[in-house]
C-alpha cells in the first residue's frame, strides 16, 4: 500500500522571508517619496539654523554644563522628526496601500498585511535615527551642543515617543478614507501638537493654559521628558503618562475602527 503523505508547510520561515522582502521595499517606496523623505530629515536642521541665527542666547548655560541649545532646541528637534515620520508619513503610506488593494492582496500570501506594518515600524525607525543623527551632527558641529546626562532615560523617553507617535499614526490611518485625508489630519494633528509644545519658543512663553494643554499632549511631554534628560531631571510622571495614555488610545482606536480594506 502506498502512504501518501502531506508535505509540511514551514509557514514561519516562509513569513519571516516575507518580512526581510519587506523592508527593502517599503525603504524604496520611502525613498521615492521625496517630501516624505526630505521634510523629517531636513526641517529639523533648519529650525536648528534658524534658531542659531536669530538668537545669540543659545550658548547661555540653563544648568551646569547644558546650554539653551541643548535644553530648548534638541528636545524640540528630536520630538519633531519622530512626530512626523509616526503621525505624517506613516498613515499616508498605509491608507494609500488600503486604497490600492495592497493590503487586500496580501492577506491571501504569506506576506499578511501585519508584516506590511511591521517593515513601515522598521524603516520608519530607521529614517528616526537617521534624522536624529543627522541634526545632532549639526548641533554639535555647529552649535556646540551637548549630549543628555542621562543618556539611557533619554533613550527610553524616545523609545515611549516613537511608540505614542506611531500610535496616533495608527489613529489617522484608521479614520482617513483617502491618502490625501491621512495627509491632512497628520498635518493638522503635526502641527497643533507642535506649536503648543515648543515648536515655535519655548511652551514656557505660552498663555498659561495653551501651556498647560501643550504639556499635556504627547508632543510637547515629549519634549518637556527630553529637557529633564539633558539636565539630569527625574523625568515627570505626567509626561510618561501622556505617552502612555497616548499608546493606550492608539492602539485601542485602531482595533475598533481600522480596515485592511
Amino acid at each position: 500500500m502506498t502512504t501518501m503523505t502531506t508535505p509540511t508547510i514551514h509557514a514561519a520561515p516562509a513569513a519571516a522571508r516575507c518580512v526581510d522582502a519587506d523592508d527593502p521595499a517599503e525603504a524604496k517606496m520611502i525613498t521615492r517619496s521625496t517630501a516624505n523623505l526630505i521634510v523629517p530629515l531636513g526641517l529639523p536642521i533648519l529650525l536648528l539654523v534658524m534658531q542659531g541665527l536669530r538668537t545669540d542666547d543659545l550658548s547661555q548655560e540653563v544648568a551646569p554644563g547644558v546650554t539653551a541649545m541643548d535644553y530648548y532646541a534638541l528636545p524640540v528637534v528630536l520630538s519633531i522628526v519622530v512626530t512626523y515620520i509616526g503621525v505624517m508619513n506613516f498613515p499616508s503610506f498605509l491608507s494609500t496601500y488600503r486604497k490600492t488593494k495592497i493590503l487586500r492582496r496580501l492577506a491571501v500570501t504569506p506576506a499578511s498585511p501585519a508584516m506590511v506594518m511591521v517593515a513601515q515600524l522598521v524603516v520608519g525607525l530607521v529614517q528616526v535615527l537617521v534624522g536624529i543623527t543627522l541634526a545632532f551632527g549639526v548641533a554639535m558641529l555647529f552649535f556646540d551642543a551637548s549630549l543628555p546626562t542621562d543618556a539611557f532615560t533619554a533613550l527610553l523617553v524616545l523609545l515611549a515617543c516613537c511608540v505614542a507617535m506611531y500610535a496616533l499614526g495608527m489613529i489617522v490611518a484608521s479614520v482617513a478614507p483617502t491618502p490625501n485625508t491621512a495627509a491632512a489630519i497628520g498635518l493638522i494633528a503635526f502641527f497643533a501638537m507642535a506649536a503648543l509644545g515648543g515648536m515655535f519658543g519655548p511652551m514656557e512663553n505660552l498663555p498659561e493654559q495653551l501651556a498647560e494643554i501643550g504639556s499635556w499632549l504627547p508632543f510637547g511631554a515629549a519634549v518637556e521628558a527630553f529637557q529633564s534628560t539633558w539636565i539630569g531631571e527625574t523625568v515627570a510622571w505626567q509626561n510618561w503618562a501622556s505617552l502612555g495614555v497616548t499608546t493606550i488610545l492608539g492602539v485601542g482606536v485602531a482595533s475598533a475602527f481600522f480596515r485592511w480594506e
